[in-house]
Formats: C-alpha cells, sequence, structure tokens
C-alpha cells in the first residue's frame, strides 16, 4: 500500500510581515488540501524568521514573531544566524519560551555548561500511520567567531554531521535535516551523506523552484522574506521512496485576503509605537546625517563607540546613519530608523604598524567607499560613505598616523573602537589579519547610540 507524506517549508523570513499573511494562508490552506488528499503533512521552517530590523521584533525580542509562528503549528524548526548573533545570549535563551513548536538544533553549545541549550531539542521523531519513522535533525551556521562572544560554542557541520548520523542510526526510516547552513553546504552533505532523504535549506537566501536532487538526497528551499512558500510530496512503499517531487509557489501571485492589509499595517503600527513611548534623552540641537560632510552625528557616534568600548579612538562610516534627529525628546523610534543595522561595536588591538596600515587602507579605499552600494553583512543602509576617525590622525605628506595627538609606535600597541561590520567586509583586512578583536555582541549600534545620548543628555 502507498504512503503520501508531504512538507510545507519556510526559510529566512526576517520579520518581512509584509507577506506573513498570504504566507500563513498558503501554509494553512495546502496542509488542508493536501490532507484531503490522503497525505500526512509536516510543516517547517529553517531560521531566520526572525529579524531586528523590523519595529516590533525589535521593540518585543522577536517575541511578536514566535506569535505568529505559533499560529502555523509548526511540526518543527531550527535557528538561523539572526536568531542566534542578533539576541543577546539571555534573550534567545527565553526566545522560545512560548512557541508551541519544537526547535531542533545539534551544534550549538552554551560555553558555560557545554551543554546544547534548553530550548532545544536534539531530534524529533514522528510515526506515520503505517508505521514510519519521520526524524528531524537541525544545524545552523556556525559562526564561531561571533557566537564566543556570546557564551555560545557552534561546532562544524563536517565534525558535527557522523555524530549525529551515528547516535541516530536505526532509529528513522525517513531523515530529514533542518538547515540554515546554506546551499553549498547542504550540496557538500548531500554528497557525503546519503543517509538524509530530505534536506530543507535556508541562510544563503536560494530557490530551488522544483528541488534539486544530489546523490540520495532531494533539496529544497525557498528563497528568503516570504516570496516563496514550498512543497515536497512523497510517496513510500514499506517504508521507501518510490516517487517524489518539490514544488515552489510565489507569494506574489496568490490572492490577497480581506484584512490582510491592515494585518500588515499593524504589525509596523504596533512596533513604531513601542519604539515611539520608550523615550531616551533630550537633545539641544539636531544631530545631522551627512553623507559627505563633517556631521555632529558622526561626532556623537564615535563618542558612542568609544564609551561602549572603553577605547580612546574609534572609527565609524557616514552611511550608518540614515536619518538626521531632531532637537528635543529622543526616542527607540528614531534611533532604529536612524541605525537599522543588526552591527555591533567592536574594539580591536593591534600595533602601531597594523594602525598606520589600517589608515592607509581607509584612504586608498575612500573615493570607491564613499559611493560603494553596501549590502549584507548586517547593514542595512544603501551607500557605505566616508570613513570619520576620532582619537586618530593622519598627515598624508609626512605619512604619520598619529594617536591622541601623539605619533603612533610601530611596536606599540593600540587599541581603537569600531563595528564588527568592518572586520566581516573585504576592505580592510588588517582588522580581521591582525587585529585582535572583541565584539560588543550584547547591544546593537543603535543601542549604544541610545545609551549615550541618555547619559550626556539626560530626559528633564
Amino acid at each position: 500500500m502507498t504512503e503520501k507524506i508531504a512538507f510545507l517549508h519556510t526559510n529566512d523570513l526576517h520579520s518581512h510581515f509584509e507577506n506573513w499573511p498570504k504566507v500563513r494562508h498558503y501554509l494553512l490552506d495546502k496542509r488542508a488540501q493536501l490532507r484531503k488528499q490522503g497525505y500526512q503533512v509536516y510543516t517547517v521552517d529553517v531560521g531566520d524568521a526572525i529579524d531586528r530590523w523590523h519595529p516590533l521584533t525589535d521593540a518585543t525580542d522577536g517575541q511578536a514573531n514566535i506569535q505568529q509562528l505559533n499560529r502555523i503549528h509548526y511540526t518543527a524548526a531550527t535557528i538561523g544566524n539572526n536568531e542566534g548573533l542578533n539576541n543577546p545570549h539571555h534573550v534567545l535563551d527565553h526566545l522560545y519560551d512560548h512557541a508551541n513548536f519544537p526547535v531542533i538544533l545539534d551544534n550549538l553549545y552554551d560555553t558555560k555548561t557545554n551543554q546544547r541549550p534548553k530550548w532545544s531539542q536534539f531530534d524529533k521523531v514522528v510515526k506515520t500511520k503505517q508505521g514510519t519513522r519521520i526524524m528531524f535533525v537541525g544545524l545552523t551556521v556556525p559562526y564561531e567567531n561571533g557566537y564566543k562572544f556570546l557564551n555560545w560554542r557552534a561546532t562544524d557541520y563536517k565534525k558535527t554531521v557522523p555524530k549525529i548520523l551515528n547516535k541516530v542510526k536505526g532509529k528513522y526510516d525517513f531523515l530529514v535535516l533542518l538547515s540554515h547552513l546554506g546551499v553549498d553546504r547542504d550540496r557538500y552533505i548531500a554528497k557525503h551523506y546519503p543517509e538524509f532523504n530530505l534536506i530543507v535549506g535556508g541562510h544563503t537566501h536560494h530557490l530551488f523552484p522544483r528541488g534539486e536532487k544530489d546523490n540520495n538526497s532531494l533539496l529544497v528551499a525557498a528563497k528568503k522574506y516570504g516570496y516563496y512558500v514550498g512543497c515536497a510530496t512523497f510517496e513510500l512503499q514499506n517504508h521507501k521512496i518510490v516517487n517524489e517531487k518539490a514544488t515552489t509557489v510565489r507569494t506574489a501571485d496568490l490572492p490577497s485576503q480581506k484584512g490582510d492589509y491592515a494585518e500588515i499595517k499593524d504589525y509596523m503600527d504596533r512596533g513604531n509605537q513601542l519604539l515611539t513611548d520608550y523615550k531616551v534623552a533630550e537633545i539641544p540641537e539636531t544631530l545631522h546625517a551627512k553623507l559627505k560632510e563633517p556631521a555632529n552625528i558622526n561626532t556623537v557616534g564615535l563618542k558612542a563607540i568609544m564609551e561602549a568600548t572603553h577605547t580612546h579612538a574609534a572609527m565609524i562610516s557616514t552611511g550608518m546613519f540614515l536619518n538626521s534627529i531632531p532637537k528635543g525628546i529622543v526616542n527607540m523610534r528614531q534611533t532604529h530608523n536612524c541605525l537599522p543595522h543588526s552591527i555591533f561595536p567592536m574594539s580591536s588591538l593591534m600595533t602601531g604598524q597594523s594602525l598606520w596600515m589600517l589608515v592607509k587602507e581607509v584612504n586608498k579605499s575612500r573615493s570607491f567607499l564613499s559611493r560603494y552600494p553596501m549590502k549584507g553583512m548586517g547593514f542595512r543602509g544603501k551607500i557605505f560613505g566616508y570613513v570619520r576617525f576620532a582619537g586618530i590622525k593622519y598627515d598624508p605628506k609626512t605619512e604619520i598616523v598619529y594617536y591622541c595627538g601623539k605619533p603612533v609606535i610601530p611596536s606599540k600597541l593600540y587599541k581603537i573602537g569600531m563595528l564588527d561590520h568592518y572586520m566581516f567586509i573585504p576592505f580592510f583586512p588588517v582588522i580581521s589579519i591582525m587585529g585582535h578583536n572583541h565584539i560588543f555582541h550584547d547591544k546593537f549600534l543603535r543601542v549604544i547610540f541610545a545609551e549615550y545620548l541618555h547619559r550626556h543628555y539626560p530626559l528633564k
């Protein structure tokens, strides 16, 4: 007798609530249709459902997202780097307190306990009506340089997958990997580990309109932001696959329902109101955001970074600031709109020689970066802009770099405050190669900016 199972899947929603109503309608309706056709249906998400660029996500520490995911009753989910790296340890520890779905995650450990996080589980097994054992395991992208600053340890997938397979051997008939690793890693796993029947992928925002067959595995993925939703169907006989098919549907092609627009607007309005209600300071003059000319908002940003990183010098790029902040009472909505980035402050300890090289790299890239359309790595702006320094000056005639007014000594160590973004982009390699870097992974740039304003311009 033929047995039919189906998997509905989402990935990389990134708090794009403007697509969520259609995604939700599709998942619930498609599940009902498939069940009428005799399918047993399982629904999964593979991470980056949460992204703090959206005011409601930021204002609720992601709890608003969990409430929406709960409406689907997902069979299982895993986390992406946005959940893992863009929340302080204590926030992630409680992110899933009210989730009605299990979080499957096999390669993240709490460095204090050396145990997997309490909110996750190693696997989940469901049995079909005919007794087929479907097992779900999960992996997230192991950004070790980021996780270590949050007291997490992320293990490499090449080391973790063999351990998973050894542990679950003989306990499943159909193996599903919930992967927030990216397409290249998924293909590697499919090539080397044919035990996986289905790999649901994300992270690299790739789209497999009809799936991709690699070795014994069917790979599926649905791009990003809820632009697509995926469905994979299988027919089994005696617990073995005899037929399989993968499809995706473009959300824009789905019909809207009454109330969708109001729902989307409500998400934004509620988030903005919560952030507006959070007042932080009262400033005596407008902080002007200017891409090319010197601007006082850059000065404040540099001072905020120096205080947050305990340094006497700092660098920042003008493209970080998207809006000016008018004089008067400042609230978190304004700082969120001005600095929507998922970017953290960082200190870098380097020799005078390396600092000299960094300044030279900045000057060499100055014209190019001033109009470079930057994308990714936490940046939510448009143009990179110009680099501004505090505590560091450069004399182009003598090629001498000054740190706090004194010429740098090549062998001496100097500490400079900056943003982790500059370590990840390819334009200033000396930071990642020669710097001893510490990311302050508990607060975004906008938070330390707001805290600086609160300390120096308190509410009256």
